[in-house]
């Protein structure tokens, strides 16, 4: 499934109306664990490239670009770490009933309202790691997005080899106890190329003390 990422982005970066904290929460179905069968490197490889050229198609277009018309009319594509199969990780999830909805801090003052909606366990680079994972809830009110998540995180990469402010992933709701995390699919905030966004700040629960060395690059104009 393609994501379009200027709509996607878009959610995050606007000023969403009040929600009330009484807003009923998408409830996660008990199932039996799930089975994932992992995909072959030449598949998981060719997911990412879709993925690369569909953000680079929309950030080389005028019309869903986060660029600025400067930086636009020399823009020849995005940097990308080398796709690496092991940041394709089938994890752990775990669900977080009932948690309060609760205001993001963003790179403004905007404050647009999330909720926890569960963890993500799993081990990379030989240690355990936990990531949170968010659900906006102006997003899940639109029935093409509903079942989408946010996860934003930062780690040992950032302020040198990847943006500064951190990366975002999404994911699909998991219909189990298992979900994929695919760090070839991080992608910068909109703020990393244009100050006129507000984009929500990685929480410190969700720093990884690694290198991920995939997904999106810091931005290089030049």
């Amino acid at each position: 499934m393609k994501i379009n990422f200027r709509y996607l982005v878009f959610f995050y970066v606007v000023i969403l109306m009040s929600i009330a904290t009484s807003c009923a929460q998408k409830k996660v179905e008990k199932k039996e664990a799930t089975v994932f069968k992992m995909p072959s490197a030449n598949q998981i490889i060719n997911e990412v490239h879709d993925f690369q050229d569909d953000l680079n198609l929309n950030y080389g277009d005028k019309e869903e670009s986060p660029l600025t018309d400067e930086d636009l009319n020399a823009f020849k594509g995005l940097q990308f770490f080398e796709i690496d199969t092991s940041y394709y990780v089938i994890a752990k999830f775990v669900e977080t009933p009932n948690t309060a909805p609760f205001k993001m801090k963003t790179t403004t003052d905007r404050l647009p309202i999330y909720r926890k909606f569960g963890e993500a366990h799993f081990q990379l680079q030989g240690k355990d790691q936990v990531l949170s994972i968010f659900q906006n809830l102006g997003l899940m009110e639109d029935p093409e997005y509903e079942d989408y998540l946010f996860v934003p995180f930062t780690d040992e990469t950032n302020g040198s080899e990847s943006y500064g402010g951190g990366r975002y992933l999404d994911v699909e709701m998991p219909e189990g106890d298992r979900m994929i995390i695919n760090f070839n699919k991080a992608y910068n905030p909109y703020c990393a190329y244009n100050a006129k966004y507000s984009c929500p700040i990685p929480p410190s629960e969700n720093h990884l003390d690694i290198e991920i060395k995939a997904g999106v690059k810091a931005y290089d104009k030049h």
